[in-house]
C-alpha cells in the first residue's frame, strides 16, 4: 500500500507542484508528468532488484565514471585545442552515458557476478543429461526440486557445440538442452544461476561430481555413470529416472485392470499392452484381443535392470484356470 501511495503521489503530485509553484505552461506540466512516470518506472525497476544486484550496478556506474575520469585526464594532457573544446561541450553527456552503460552491463551480468555465496545441500548441480531429458522443468514447476539450481558453464558450452553439430540427432539434443536452460532461467519460484568454477576431473562425470562436492550440494542427472561416480565420492544424487521408477503405480498379483492390447508378443498367442507409465504388460492368449480393450488379471511381476514387466491373463482365461 505505501508503494502505491508513493506512485500516485509522484504521478499526480509533480504536475500539481509545477502548476502551483513553477509554471502553468502546458509543456511544463507535461514534462513534470513525464518526470513522475520516470520516477515510478525507476522505483519499480529498483524494487524488483536484489540488494546485491543494486550494489553491483553502483559498482558498474563507478567503473564507468572512472573511465570518464581517465578520458578527461587524457584530454587535459594532450592539450589539443580542438579536442579540448569538443570535450568541454560533451563531457557531461559522456560521463552520464559511461555511468549508465557501466550500471546496465553490471546488472545484465549480475547473476554471474553474484556467484554462489552459500554452500550446502540446497545447491543442485545439473548434468547435461538432465537438461536434454527435460523433466527437470516439471520438478521445478511442481516444487519437488527446490534450492539453487546451478548450471556449469562447461555444460552450457557443450550444449552450444552440440546445437551447431552437423549430426541432426546431436543438433536436436543440443537445441533441446538449450531450450530447457532458457526455460529454467525464466522460472520465478526457484533460483537458477551459473558457475564458471574450475575443478579437477579426468572426465565429464568426475568434473560434475567434483563440482557438487566443492559446493557441498547434490547432482541432478539421469546418467548411470555419473550416478555411480557420485556414490563412490559420497556425493548425493537426485536421479530423475529413479524418481520416475519410484512413482510408478504399484500393481500386485491378482489385481484386475482394463488394458488395451496393442500388438502381439514374442510367444504364441501373447498380446502386449502398456500401462499409463509405459510399463509393459504381457497378456497370455491376448493375441485375439489386439486392437481391443480386455479385462486382465495380473499373475506375476518381473523386475529387471531395464525396468518392470508384468505378466497377466485375460479374465476369461483366469476363470477357466480356476475351474
Amino acid at each position: 500500500m505505501p508503494l502505491w501511495i508513493f506512485r500516485i503521489s509522484a504521478l499526480i503530485g509533480m504536475p500539481f507542484l509545477v502548476y502551483m509553484f513553477v509554471s502553468k505552461d502546458y509543456y511544463s506540466i507535461m514534462l513534470a508528468l513525464l518526470c513522475g512516470t520516470i520516477i515510478i518506472a525507476a522505483e519499480h525497476f529498483v524494487h524488483n532488484l536484489k540488494f546485491v544486484s543494486i550494489m553491483i550496478a553502483i559498482f558498474g556506474a563507478m567503473l564507468g565514471f572512472m573511465i570518464y575520469f581517465l578520458c578527461d585526464y587524457a584530454v587535459y594532457k594532450m592539450n589539443v585545442y580542438d579536442i579540448s573544446e569538443y570535450w568541454k561541450i560533451y563531457k557531461v553527456a559522456a560521463a552520464g552515458i559511461l555511468c549508465v552503460l557501466g550500471a546496465a552491463l553490471s546488472i545484465s551480468k549480475a547473476s554471474e557476478l553474484e556467484g554462489i555465496n552459500k554452500k550446502g545441500r540446497h545447491i543442485k548441480i545439473v548434468d547435461i543429461s538432465a537438461l536434454i531429458d527435460g523433466r527437470i522443468i516439471d520438478l521445478c514447476e511442481t516444487g519437488f526440486l527446490e534450492g539453487t539450481v546451478v548450471l556449469p558453464h562447461c555444460i552450457v558450452d557443450k550444449l552450444n557445440i552440440m546445437a551447431s553439430s552437423k549430426d541432426q540427432l546431436e543438433k536436436a539434443r543440443g537445441r533441446r538442452g538449450l531450450d530447457i536452460v532458457t526455460r529454467l532461467r525464466d522460472l520465478k519460484d526457484i533460483r537458477v544461476t551459473t558457475t564458471a568454477k574450475d575443478v579437477k576431473g579426468e572426465n565429464p562425470a568426475e568434473h560434475i561430481v567434483a563440482l557438487a562436492k566443492y559446493f557441498g550440494g547434490s547432482v541432478v542427472t539421469i546418467d548411470f555413470n555419473i550416478n555411480k561416480t557420485a556414490v563412490l565420492h559420497d556425493v548425493p544424487v537426485l536421479n530423475i529416472s529413479d524418481l520416475t521408477t519410484a512413482l510408478k503405480p504399484v500393481v500386485l498379483p491378482g489385481e484386475s485392470m482394463s488394458l488395451f492390447i496393442m500388438k502381439e508378443g514374442k510367444e504364441a498367442d501373447q498380446g502386449i499392452g502398456y500401462l499409463d507409465d509405459g510399463t509393459m504388460v504381457v497378456v497370455e492368449e491376448g493375441r485375439k484381443w489386439i486392437g481391443k480393450r480386455a479385462e486382465v488379471a495380473v499373475h506375476s511381476i518381473l523386475q529387471t535392470s531395464a525396468g518392470r514387466m508384468i505378466f497377466a491373463k485375460t479374465k476369461q482365461q483366469a476363470a477357466g484356470a480356476q475351474q
